[in-house]
């Protein structure tokens, strides 16, 4: 009899967007219209809810195996300086758009998160100027959400003291598993101790989510290693665990993922107990699974924004607040305007030198239609909720389509389905990204030839 894993484990998008960006309509994309819709954007929601602002800072001292982030290799931190100046310039032209058609409202940052690469590569004095020069030109209110994510091999009291002084109250450090073998064969070795040090001195500065990275599918894990992380995880009891699947993509260019065996990875199979079983270890030990990959102490943000249906999700990833408009900063960062998507230049060197030109430097993004507002809210409430509805406004062509694709997902116990309305069960949890393919009108009209995503389980 075919398992679950060997039936539903195919390539499939994690949706931190919809359209993903390999169906991303290049040809009716412009600056312009990226332009436009964030004009709009801003004009219907800076007074309201604010904006987010992402900052990608790419530099990273050693390369991670296991990484398909855009990043720079270099242990040379004179790029720190020409990096900062680059990314407040780009600001400062968006800064401009939002003044356009009279507009005199400061930006109101309501989420700010700074991810890389390694931002705790670059200096905390470094971090004070970037910071200082973009909240010197914005409203913060009270209630604000500031992140950042820090390597607990380089990440000082310095930089987490400098860092809560601006604001941030949530931290979270990439620790992906703690066996020595594993961490070898993905060029990440980092002691418990170095874990433990970076967690307890944020505590004891203030810091009021503290979260750990756990990789579940890395080159030589077995349960025993995966048991012994989560346990050693359980020492320091982070607020949040982000308990990811290795998304083992070694065919994107710039990524290191040739750097193992790949006859080293657990089989679907392993992988799946590795899931199973870290997710009931995690749950007997006091945390709630919150959407796809994300385990909260009840007393954390992302778990009351679970209960109070706040949750979203976006190229951030799961959050605890929702703003249509988030600004992307940086080389290959990622905008949303909620109307359109833009990414910026790759190349560090290709975006300082559009940026110094005085160009905003989106080089590829997707304009919105109807149907696509439509899809990706049904998508948003899968991927946040594991339930979504329809009504006369909200359904769509190929609806009867969708649901005929899941009939046999609903036999095989992983959704129910009624009248107007989807649900995902908890058995289909693992599944939730099969479940949102279904809707995914672009993909399923124009199924790719290669493969370009990881895979679901």
């Amino acid at each position: 009899m075919i398992s679950l894993i060997d039936k539903y484990n195919i390539p499939g998008p994690r949706y931190t967007s919809y359209p993903t960006v390999p169906f991303w309509d290049l040809h009716s994309f412009s600056p312009n219209l990226w332009k436009k819709s964030v004009v709009k954007s801003f004009s219907e929601s800076n007074s309201t809810e604010g904006i987010s602002i992402y900052i990608h800072l790419p530099f990273c001292e050693s390369l991670c195996t296991f990484c398909a982030c855009h990043k720079r290799i270099t242990k040379k931190h004179s790029v720190e300086n020409p990096y900062i100046q680059a990314v407040l310039q780009e600001w400062q032209l968006y800064l401009d758009l939002f003044k356009q058609n009279g507009n005199t409202e400061k930006p109101v940052i309501r989420e700010l998160h700074l991810g890389g690469g390694t931002p705790t590569f670059f200096s905390p004095e470094n971090l004070k100027i970037l910071l200082e020069g973009i909240f010197s030109t914005a409203e913060i209110p009270d209630e604000h959400e500031f992140s950042f994510e820090g390597h607990p091999n380089n990440t000082t009291k310095e930089h987490l003291q400098t860092l809560y002084d601006l604001g941030f109250r949530r931290c979270s450090f990439g620790v992906q598993d703690y066996d020595l073998k594993v961490q070898k064969a993905i060029n990440r070795v980092q002691p418990f101790e170095n874990v433990k040090y970076v967690t307890e001195v944020a505590r004891e500065i203030g810091y009021s989510s503290i979260s750990h990275d756990l990789v579940f599918g890395l080159p030589h894990q077995d349960w025993e290693k995966t048991e012994s992380t989560i346990r050693k995880t359980m020492q320091l009891k982070p607020d949040r665990i982000a308990f990811y699947s290795y998304a083992h993509v070694p065919w994107i260019k710039g990524n290191g993922q040739r750097g193992f065996d790949e006859n080293d990875l657990p089989s679907g199979e392993e992988k799946r107990r590795l899931y199973e079983n870290g997710k009931k270890l995690l749950e007997d030990l006091g945390y709630k699974e919150v959407g796809m990959d994300h385990f909260s102490l009840e007393t954390d943000e992302l778990y009351k924004s679970l209960i109070s249906g706040k949750i979203h999700r976006n190229f951030m990833g799961y959050s605890s607040s929702k703003t249509q408009l988030m600004i992307g900063l940086g080389a290959s960062s990622i905008s949303d305007s909620w109307y359109a998507f833009a990414q910026n230049e790759k190349s560090v060197e290709e975006y300082q030198k559009l940026v110094a030109n005085g160009e905003i430097p989106v080089v590829k993004g997707h304009i919105l239609n109807e149907e696509d507002l439509v899809i990706r809210q049904h998508i948003l409430n899968l991927m946040c909720r594991l339930e979504t509805s329809w009504d006369i406004q909200t359904a769509f062509p190929e609806l009867e389509a969708s649901l005929q694709q899941l009939r046999e997902m609903e036999a095989d116990g992983l959704v129910e389905i009624y009248d107007n309305q989807l649900k995902i069960t908890e058995k289909g949890r693992a599944f939730t990204r099969n479940v949102a393919m279904t809707f995914d009108l672009r993909m399923l009209r124009n199924k790719p030839e290669t493969r370009i995503f990881s895979m679901t389980v």
